[in-house]
């Protein structure tokens, strides 16, 4: 194993035995390192715990019924004749 200059120095963490491979910890001391746990909210629920769920969910819904509404017009005989039209002039142009 070769060890780069810019890296600590490799610790030897076990013998390896028949069939074993050898460990090697890079970082003396990462492995004992206990992660940290995330707080937890001790008080009581707020009453706008799931404002952000409901707003997202009203948002979903506008989004939805104004694509429908998109769909709707889009289908219409004018709006199609006027983006065909729109097309063959862009297209005819020299």
């Amino acid at each position: 194993m070769s060890i780069n200059q810019d890296t600590p120095t490799a610790h030897r963490l076990g013998t390896g035995e028949e069939g074993d491979a050898e460990v090697f910890e890079i970082y003396p001391g990462a492995s004992s390192v206990v992660p940290a746990q995330p707080r937890r909210r001790t008080g009581p629920p707020s009453a706008q715990a799931g404002m952000a769920t409901a707003e997202y969910a009203i948002a979903t819904l506008a989004a939805v019924g104004f694509a429908g509404v998109l769909v709707f017009i889009m289908r219409s005989d004018e709006v199609r004749g006027f983006l065909l039209n729109l097309i063959r002039t862009a297209l005819a142009l020299p």
